[in-house]
């Protein structure tokens, strides 16, 4: 192995690191009450949605494919809760991850059965998930009340917020799914060489499936939680552009596009850092577009670092 494709592979399995500590150092120096319990704990909150998602989209993304509809399944979760909530929060939960299930195991077929490219079959749930769920919630924001389902996103546990606890019981889950278990070394094989796969005799349709459904239902809990921290259900914004920062996160993790890879803790540090990103230029006073300027120039040097490492 040359230097060069050495200094790639370091950069892409360590870069994500390197950039978050980076960051904190400016923000010590340079950013007034930035290092400050506080508000870190903000940040955390403000992250975790993105962070649940993330870990459906490196799952997807480690077959070779993405979910576009992330974002579609989130306004989904939100415009069911109001119609079950007065029943209790527990089915409102449950009726919010059923309809994420339902749509990621959608896509899934889709993909897997009809062998339609995942590009294509998740911007159809995109457009007619949101379209659906601003239909069930007639199109209007619908403030919630109810206490118990309001502490999810206000309420702490030890002093971490609910939000931020149930996002690292996900990634610490989502890990050992993909590094202990039948199914995450499927997953992997069928992301590395899906017609080998194939040939070994490996349950490609159902791997395909599982894991999609796998991507809905996590977004379908950043939904609730979202919905939660809100404080009302809001299908027509819910979830906007969430498909773009969980790939960002997922790629600047170091999981590539290509497939036959998910690393997780990369998954984490990315939206660690899309995140710090965001508050590091708010704190100076700069607009949220600059921030989308930035992630968009993450990605392209995300990518290129890959694709030379391939």
């Amino acid at each position: 192995m040359t230097l060069t494709a050495t200094r790639t592979r370091w950069l892409q399995d360590n870069g994500v690191y390197v950039a978050v500590g980076a960051l904190l150092l400016f923000n010590a120096l340079f950013t007034a009450n930035f290092m400050t319990l506080g508000n870190f704990t903000t940040q955390l909150v403000q992250a975790a949605p993105v962070l649940i998602v993330a870990l459906g989209m490196a799952l997807v993304i480690g077959t070779e494919g993405v979910d576009l509809s992330v974002g579609a399944v989130m306004a989904l979760a939100a415009a069911i809760i109001p119609l079950y909530l007065g029943a209790g929060p527990v089915p409102a939960i449950l009726m919010a991850l059923v309809a994420g299930l339902a749509a990621g195991a959608f896509n899934g077929f889709l993909v897997a059965r009809v062998g339609i490219q995942p590009i294509v079959a998740t911007l159809a749930l995109l457009v007619g998930g949101r379209g659906l769920a601003l239909v069930i919630a007639n199109g209007q924001l619908v403030p919630l009340h109810d206490p118990a389902f309001l502490a999810l996103g206000t309420d702490d546990v030890l002093g971490i917020p609910i939000s931020v606890l149930i996002a690292g019981l996900l990634a610490l889950t989502i890990a050992g799914l993909t590094n202990r278990t039948t199914f995450g070394r499927q997953l992997v094989a069928v992301g590395g060489n899906r017609r080998a796969a194939t040939l070994t005799g490996l349950p490609v349709n159902r791997v395909l499936v599982g894991v999609y459904a796998i991507c809905g239902v996590l977004a379908a809990i950043a939904g609730v939680l979202a919905t939660s921290r809100l404080a009302a259900s809001d299908p027509a914004d819910m979830g906007l552009l969430m498909e773009l920062s969980a790939i960002t996160a997922v790629v600047v993790g170091g999981t590539p596009l290509t497939g036959g890879k998910v690393r997780v803790l990369g998954t984490v540090m990315g939206v660690v850092l899309m995140q710090l990103v965001r508050a590091t230029l708010i704190k100076h006073n700069l607009p949220d577009s600059i921030a989308q300027m930035i992630q968009a120039a993450i990605i392209v040097a995300a990518v290129y670092v890959a694709r030379e490492r391939r």
